[in-house]
């Protein structure tokens, strides 16, 4: 991937909520991954890992408490000029989970698609705008008709399409789709992701796909980033982690998808996690991860692995597939 245009590149990124005094909740602490021009990036973890934060933290609705974040090589993070704000609110957006709370129920859905066209001025006249909702509607699988409506007269699926129309208004580069089908019925998702391929690969978009569903994100994604509790645990391209993966946590994830064959689901082990997810506010020292891990030895507790290269292009935050690590226990 290295000959790809590099997009996005997030570094060192956290994102810390103040709670009560001197505590703070980490909910991302430290992530670092690069996103390619026209590739979608899957972000995975359980509920309260940190993906959707990481997310937004990336488009700014939340202002970083620490790190870095470039689009096309240029510093998004930290203070910006209107005019800079706006370029970027243009270049980036962001499809929400709840087609429900997302959109304005005041508004007609022609009045909510075309908000970004008429804050960027991507239309010359009442006309243009009108055209370009009804092209946008067609895009997304709806018809002309639909413009006049109001979002409670459309089911889950079809308001989705609504926000997917109103994210690509302004003819963004980067969409970050925020779990876009955890709200909808299966027989939806699988028409908004393959709306969404079709998507990208008319527009030349760039995603960043978040959600806990790891079947549905290998399906979309070229390569897939784990993360557990505020950090990365893994990123890998997407058939080589669920072929290979390295991290404990990830093998769990995995061996609670199911597999379509009853002869192998039959026979299959399933890696159970012991305990809770530790809290954000007060997260374990080394690594995160130790306290739920069957693998865990003792320099887990006291060193944080490194987030390093383990093979070309697999990336994991794990004693057991650290170089230092591993030379300390032969020794």
């Amino acid at each position: 991937m290295s000959n790809k245009e590099k997009l996005l590149e997030v570094k060192n990124l956290k994102k810390h909520f103040p709670v009560g005094r001197n505590l703070s909740l980490k909910a991302v602490d430290g992530v670092d991954f690069d996103i390619y021009k026209g590739e979608t990036l899957g972000l995975v973890g359980e509920s309260g890992c940190g993906k959707s934060t990481t997310g937004r933290t990336i488009i700014r609705l939340y202002n970083a408490t620490d790190g870095s974040v470039k689009f096309a090589n240029k510093e998004i993070t930290g203070k910006k000029s209107k005019k800079e704000l706006k370029e970027l609110n243009r270049r980036m957006q962001m499809i929400f989970q709840d087609p429900y709370a997302s959109l304005n129920p005041r508004m007609t859905v022609k009045d909510i698609i075309a908000e970004g066209i008429d804050i960027h001025d991507l239309a010359k006249s009442s006309k243009e705008r009108n055209e370009r909702v009804y092209e946008l509607l067609e895009t997304v699988g709806l018809n002309r008709e639909h413009a006049n409506r109001y979002p409670h007269e459309f089911s889950g699926g079809q308001r989705q399409r609504i926000g997917i129309a109103r994210a690509l208004a302004v003819e963004p580069d980067f969409i970050i789709a925020d779990e876009p089908i955890s709200a909808l019925d299966v027989s939806i998702q699988a028409q908004v992701v393959n709306l969404l391929q079709e998507l990208q690969q008319e527009h030349g978009l760039t995603y960043l796909f978040i959600a806990h569903d790891l079947s549905m994100v290998k399906h979309i994604s070229d390569r897939v980033g784990v993360m557990y509790l505020g950090n990365m645990a893994e990123l890998a391209p997407s058939d080589e982690l669920y072929d290979n993966p390295l991290h404990p946590y990830t093998q769990a994830l995995l061996s609670a998808i199911p597999v379509p064959d009853p002869e192998i689901e039959r026979t299959r082990e399933r890696i159970i996690l012991e305990g809770d997810v530790p809290s954000p506010i007060d997260p374990p020292s080394g690594c995160r991860f130790r306290t739920r891990c069957p693998m865990a030895m003792e320099i887990c507790a006291k060193v944080r692995p490194k987030w390093h290269e383990a093979r070309e292009g697999h990336w994991v935050a794990c004693h057991l597939h650290n170089e230092e690590a591993n030379e300390t226990k032969e020794d």
